[in-house]
């Protein structure tokens, strides 16, 4: 069972969303926050699987509590929540550890979906989002390019493979299929790669491969 904790000020987004979830199999909801502070304590008090956090809410906003989250001693994996799908706030909450972000009109499917795959430890970013949000920010990061090529010269060249996929936001079945490895060859180096890039989760060590240039090429290699 999948123990999900929603945080939102606007208490119908908070209901549709408790509806969606506990409605379907496998998944739980076990708190509701109204703010990001609120949504730390509740997820300290219960064992809290999948957090749903707005990106703006009172208080405490949605960055800020991603990371307060996720330095929590047994952290949850968060979903940033947005309805501007150029938000600069979405950004800004990747880089503090969220494990992705879906606009507030995703398909209730897609809502599931993202949050079985960010349970079973894949990155879920809206697809018509996250391109134009990472290009817009990327020329600004553009002086940590040779420092993020540094750091992708302690991976392995299948290491590299893998990683190369993860920037197109590939599963581990999808990555497993396409490099032609068991899908626990995959998260074997998956774990290794956010070791060795000393990042939290899948979007940090994609951002960081942007930051290299780090792409695949046709036939899946880098």
């Amino acid at each position: 069972m999948i123990r999900v904790l929603i945080a939102d000020d606007d208490a119908l987004v908070r209901l549709g969303l408790t509806e969606l979830l506990d409605a379907a199999e496998g998944i739980d909801v076990v708190a509701q926050a109204t703010d990001g502070l609120h949504a730390v304590e509740l997820a300290t008090a219960h064992r809290v699987d999948v957090a749903l956090v707005d990106v703006r809410m009172p208080r405490m906003d949605g960055i800020i509590a991603t990371s307060r989250l996720r330095d929590l001693p047994h952290p949850p994996k968060v979903i940033t929540l947005t309805t501007f799908d150029l938000d600069e706030y979405v950004y800004n909450a990747l880089a503090a550890g969220a494990d992705g972000f879906l606009l507030k009109d995703t398909d209730p499917a897609e809502i599931l979906r993202a949050v079985h795959l960010v349970a079973a430890g894949s990155a879920m970013l809206h697809p018509s989002a996250a391109r134009r949000l990472i290009d817009r920010y990327h020329h600004s990061r553009q002086p940590q390019a040779a420092a993020a090529r540094t750091r992708l010269e302690r991976l392995t060249p299948r290491e590299r493979d893998v990683l190369a996929r993860l920037t197109q936001g590939e599963t581990n079945s999808d990555i497993a299929a396409r490099l032609q490895m068991r899908e626990s060859t995959v998260k074997a180096h998956v774990s290794r790669i956010l070791t060795t890039l000393e990042v939290t989760n899948r979007v940090q060590a994609a951002l960081l491969a942007r930051d290299a240039h780090l792409g695949p090429r046709p036939d899946g290699t880098t």
